[in-house]
């Protein structure tokens, strides 16, 4: 599709009163932040300071964070109401971390790598495709916290898409034509993208299509970004095939080199993004015969990007 271009600002170290320091990792997206502990309780400016560093850069290195499972937790609340559940939606009976973390890991209860045919491998393959954590529930996610315990350094990289700058260059348009768009999300859609099917009766009706906007106003800056997610399985008014075209295209302009930044994981990473105003992945790996651990907390948004209809 078209695209308007506009001048891309130049990095700029930022150096805050209270000894923490924002140096950029792109011209659109990502910082590195020092001198804050992640493992000890925050101050006000601290938190104030973080969540600045967020509206600016939507994605924040903390590097050196060697925190507990508690310590994350306490540090993860500083920003909002955790989102329960984050590890229970795909049941599978061998939960290896309490159900407010999502275990982006490769290992089982007892410590050992997941077998090719697990359950729960099969449906975190999904987190290779781009999406928004969180996006097929009605109350959507803030921030997500992801904890490098054990990482991979020749793979397994994250990526992270800068959805603001990707609104900002569209067309005008496209712009008009995305304004008003609501699409449905469902982890179901997402699995199913790569063949995993395997979801219990319960799972199927607990996991209905949700609402969300196409395109979101960040509530602080002002700024618009597009809402997307490899979650989205429809447009609200458009015949299907139509809208996941549409979608695709939208997807391959938001996803192009200049609106992402790569975050290659060193060990105790603490890395921070903002749900609504990018998307992710990570890439593949060996999981297979290489350990990683990482370990998700996230918040939730305000409240819905739309009216649901009534159950």
């Amino acid at each position: 599709m078209p695209v308007c271009k506009k001048r891309i600002p130049q990095p700029v170290r930022r150096v805050f009163t209270c000894g923490m320091q924002i140096r950029p990792l792109t011209p659109h997206i990502g910082a590195v932040m020092t001198g804050i502990d992640a493992c000890r309780p925050l101050t006000a400016a601290e938190v104030q300071a973080v969540e600045a560093g967020m509206d600016e850069h939507a994605v924040l290195v903390l590097p050196s964070q060697d925190l507990t499972d508690e310590q994350q937790l306490a540090f993860t609340r500083n920003f909002g109401p955790l989102e329960e559940g984050a590890n229970s939606t795909v049941r599978t009976g061998e939960l290896r971390l309490a159900p407010t973390f999502a275990d982006v890991s490769n290992l089982d209860k007892s410590g050992a790598k997941l077998a090719r045919d697990n359950k729960r491998r099969m449906a975190a393959l999904g987190n290779r495709l781009w999406h928004s954590d969180a996006s097929f529930r009605a109350v959507p996610a803030r921030y997500s916290l992801l904890s490098g315990r054990i990482v991979t350094t020749d793979a397994g990289n994250t990526e992270f898409a800068d959805m603001r700058a990707a609104y900002d260059a569209l067309d005008a348009a496209t712009r008009a034509e995305v304004e008003e768009l609501v699409c449905e999300h469902s982890l179901i859609h997402s699995r199913q993208r790569l063949g995993f099917t395997e979801f219990l009766p319960d799972e199927r009706v607990s996991m209905k299509p949700v609402l969300q906007r196409l395109v979101r106003t960040h509530p602080v800056t002002g700024r618009k970004s597009l809402y997307l997610s490899a979650h989205i399985g429809a447009i609200v008014g458009w015949p299907r095939p139509e809208a996941m075209a549409f979608i695709r295209d939208l997807m391959e302009h938001a996803t192009q080199a200049a609106f992402v930044y790569v975050h290659r994981w060193t060990k105790h990473d603490l890395v921070i993004w903002d749900n609504r105003t990018t998307m992710h992945r990570v890439r593949r790996f060996d999981d297979l015969n290489i350990v990683r651990d990482m370990r998700r907390t996230t918040t939730r948004s305000d409240g819905p990007t739309v009216a649901q209809p009534a159950a």
